[in-house]
């Protein structure tokens, strides 16, 4: 039940394709890239319940999945949420937002991968994103291009005229799903969590390590990610070389589902890594020794020539 409307368009960003990898490398670790795309669906303006982190296999690629169960995006806020130089998130009910910069997504998904599609779906429309540093290349292009598609949920068919042909075909051939079924279906995988609205975010050609294997291990255990030993020790500052026989790695540093426990001071979404649920550790109540120290400012008086 989608219409692909006269929304369909190319959205251009005047930055150079190379700057998507050079801000995505703000984060030196995996996880705080993972924490970006945590982040914005913990945003008051989602309101997501619940988020699930999984790896997922699409056409043999090993990807990254990550949805919500919030309000969704609509044409603008996906727009928005690819490109550079936007926010307006505030405050809502009493809670601020995390991102307010409008840099999350790019510096986290370009972080974790080459390419990332963006499925949203919100109670009067879907949308449909793609950010690919690999498209980019492909067609050579000399500015960051988003990919943007809006459907609409009102009639049966899905129909495409002739002007939204060309950007539909580009995201069926660079993309990892070929054809338009492909493409509904992330939509309707939407609608099988509890709420009917949400985002789903797929990344692949996932950043590799030096040996050619992706940074991170899904098989020790198949309800976590991890960073393996050797990765760990590749990504660690080479000024303070491992001992391994005195080193302690906690386990925040190498398991995403205990990176993700400790996450927030105050949880309000429920995280779900590979399908089990992340059991929240309250950081001040489980400390040993608790201190409060109440900082107020005291300003110097006008005989110190300051105005306060």
């Amino acid at each position: 039940p989608y219409l692909l409307t006269e929304h369909n368009t190319w959205l251009q960003n005047r930055l150079s394709p190379k700057f998507l990898h050079t801000n995505s490398t703000s984060h030196t670790w995996p996880f705080s890239a993972i924490a970006e795309l945590i982040d914005n669906a913990y945003d008051p303006d989602v309101s997501a319940k619940r988020f699930w982190i999984d790896k997922t296999v699409v056409k043999d690629e090993v990807c990254l999945s990550f949805m919500d169960n919030g309000n969704g995006l609509d044409h603008e806020t996906m727009h928005k949420m690819l490109s550079f130089g936007y926010s307006d998130k505030i405050a809502l009910n009493g809670l601020e937002p995390i991102g307010i910069y409008g840099n999350g997504f790019k510096s986290g998904s370009m972080r974790l991968g080459k390419d990332a599609i963006v499925f949203s779906k919100s109670k009067t429309v879907s949308c449909i994103g793609m950010l690919s540093q690999t498209y980019l290349e492909m067609i050579d292009a000399k500015q960051i291009i988003v990919l943007c598609h809006l459907f609409s949920l009102t009639i049966s068919l899905l129909s495409v005229n002739e002007d939204q042909e060309a950007s539909l075909r580009d995201i069926l051939q660079y993309s990892l799903f070929k054809s338009q079924v492909e493409l509904l279906a992330e939509i309707d995988a939407i609608s099988s969590s509890t709420a009917k609205t949400g985002t789903r975010i797929i990344i692949w050609n996932l950043r590799r390590t030096s040996t050619g294997s992706t940074e991170f291990d899904f098989g020790t255990d198949r309800y976590d990610i991890r960073i393996p030993s050797e990765v760990y020790e590749e990504l660690s500052d080479p000024s303070q070389p491992l001992n391994r026989a005195t080193s302690y790695v906690p386990e925040s540093v190498v398991s995403l589902r205990a990176y993700c426990s400790i996450l927030y001071l105050k949880p309000r979404m429920q995280v779900m890594v590979r399908g089990q649920k992340v059991k929240s550790q309250l950081i001040a109540k489980s400390l040993a020794y608790i201190r409060k120290d109440y900082y107020k400012p005291m300003f110097l008086d006008q005989q110190n020539g300051f105005h306060s």
